[in-house]
């Protein structure tokens, strides 16, 4: 008799058991109306917009940055050559922790993994050619985001862009930096207040800006679960609102323009019910909770980005493979804009070829997958309908715990938020040794003979030079500008910042006077202070 079948367990990342078939009666209570609705009306379970990509296609956002300012320019201008419709970049460490090139602790990290960025001469080289009231602009950028916007905004200024044509994406999320980069640099109250700063001087001052993308994508790559991914992102964004509703702005004046960043590099439908029960529950939460009235404010804008992790060292060319499923969980999880990961990412620094070959994936998948062809294709199916909903019963379990700290802000002072996103990496990791998490060429499917991969790697050559390039050009600044001009510019900055005032007009005027960045970080940190992680064993 031929041996019955091994029946297979399967969970989900998120701890959602999988049976083998659903059927009708697995999603018996779903409610057309209340939890699904049409693409582009509320809830938004099935997308923000009423024809997805049938009316525009997914915005496509490499993340780039490298070097010195002159040579991120040129990879910016390769990849809108070839098609690239948008911008996001990549700044070095010193950068973004606010050192400038020349300082002790920059030593050996200046344009190693993003481009470096001292002053406002250097954010001028970044996108000299590139006009800024035609192509929107992601910065990866948190404790900094202040300055760092200022630049930006100084040379849209100076290109005479119009304010209401200029739309840049400034990260600004610095507590998802907290709990899993460790790029901060003031106190957690005095970061909020930046936070805050930014997202009032923009929505004010540059309608089109989104000035905090609540990011978590980068909570994710530390360690956590799908649902928690989720969770600590709408819990943020929670914050975020509670601390602008504080400062006495109407909820609609700021909200629709609040965007997101998650990932997408696990299960395809997990991944997909993922984003269906966020928007679903981040449009209840600001019409509910919030009480905002606009539409707009309701609808849950996302980059969706694969994550690097998910990419391997071994046989790298298989992560062109993983790229390309990344894309078309992404793009039927409902993304406004994608960027991919390249198959060197494990490497090195992308290059050339690897960061086309990304692009190349993102095309491939709106023009000729079908999957643009119709808006959430994936709606009604029995599994993926009951997966949305348990999905969501799980990120609401996640951010009743974030509440039960007493919110997202006193979990991460706390350190709480962050030992689980530890633990959880930990478990994960625990998971992909044992092979019960299976990855091809790592755990499962491995060659007796592993193939030198790295050889067909392009790995980028970091130049020491760069250091020395970037601190002789920061010299000359110094040397050039109004040091009478910078030096008042830096006292009213730490004027503003002893008060409760606004901080970016002050850290805008220090920008347009060739402040660097260091100068306008250390001014601030003469009043704030430094951040000390908390210890949570």
């Amino acid at each position: 008799m031929p041996k019955e079948p091994k029946k297979k367990d399967v969970t989900l990342h998120a701890g959602i058991p999988v049976k083998p078939v659903y059927g009708p009666e697995d999603i018996r209570g779903l409610d057309y109306p209340r939890d699904l609705g049409d693409p582009g009306e509320y809830p938004f379970t099935r997308g923000i917009h009423p024809e997805m990509y049938r009316a525009r296609v997914w915005t496509m956002r490499q993340y780039v940055g490298f070097g010195t300012p002159v040579e991120t320019n040129a990879r910016f201008k390769y990849l809108m050559a070839h098609g690239q419709d948008a911008l996001n970049v990549a700044f070095d460490l010193p950068t973004q922790c606010g050192l400038d090139s020349d300082d002790p602790r920059a030593e050996g990290e200046v344009g190693r993994v993003g481009m470096a960025i001292d002053t406002l001469a250097d954010m001028e080289e970044a996108f000299s050619g590139i006009p800024l009231d035609r192509v929107s602009v992601s910065l990866t950028i948190n404790s900094m985001a202040a300055p760092i916007t200022a630049m930006y905004y100084a040379v849209a200024e100076k290109q005479k862009a119009p304010a209401d044509r200029v739309v840049v994406t400034p990260q600004n999320d610095i507590l998802k930096e907290f709990i899993a980069r460790g790029t901060w640099v003031y106190p957690v109250e005095p970061s909020l207040r930046l936070v805050a700063d930014l997202i009032e001087f923009s929505a004010k001052r540059y309608p089109r800006s989104n000035p905090v993308s609540v990011c978590g994508y980068h909570i994710r790559e530390a360690g956590c679960t799908t649902a928690q991914e989720m969770a600590y992102g709408l819990a943020i964004a929670a914050a975020y609102v509670e601390l602008m509703l504080k400062r006495g702005m109407p909820v609609d004046e700021f909200a629709p323009r609040i965007s997101f960043n998650f990932t997408c590099w696990g299960k395809i439908f997990e991944e997909v019910a993922k984003f269906r029960a966020g928007r679903r529950l981040y449009a209840r939460m600001m019409r509910e909770r919030f009480g905002a009235a606009n539409p707009k404010s309701w609808m849950f804008r996302s980059l969706i980005g694969g994550g690097g992790s998910a990419f391997t060292v071994q046989e790298p060319e298989n992560n062109i493979v993983r790229g390309a499923y990344l894309a078309l969980a992404a793009a039927l999880a409902g993304a406004q804009t994608m960027a991919l990961p390249t198959y060197d990412e494990a490497y090195t620094i992308p290059s050339s070829k690897a960061q086309l070959i990304a692009l190349r994936t993102m095309q491939i998948c709106a023009e000729e997958s079908g999957v643009a062809d119709t808006a959430d294709p994936l709606a009604g199916s029995y599994y993926i309908e009951w997966l949305t909903g348990e999905m969501e019963k799980k990120i609401r379990e996640q951010m009743e715990q974030v509440e039960r700290l007493g919110g997202i802000v006193e979990g991460v002072k706390s350190g709480t938020i962050q030992a689980e996103v530890a633990r959880q990496a930990y478990l994960f990791e625990q998971k992909l040794l044992s092979g019960e998490i299976p990855k091809v060429a790592v755990n499962c499917h491995v060659a007796s003979e592993q193939p030198a991969e790295s050889h067909d790697i392009e790995l980028y050559a970091f130049d020491p030079k760069v250091a020395g390039a970037q601190v002789a050009k920061l010299n000359r600044i110094r040397h050039e500008r109004d040091n009478a001009a910078v030096s008042r510019a830096l006292g009213q900055v730490r004027d503003q910042a002893r008060g409760t005032g606004n901080l970016m007009e002050p850290v805008l005027e220090a920008v347009k006077a060739y402040a660097t960045l260091g100068e306008i970080s250390s001014a601030m940190k003469d009043i704030f202070g430094e951040h000390k992680e908390p210890v949570t064993l």
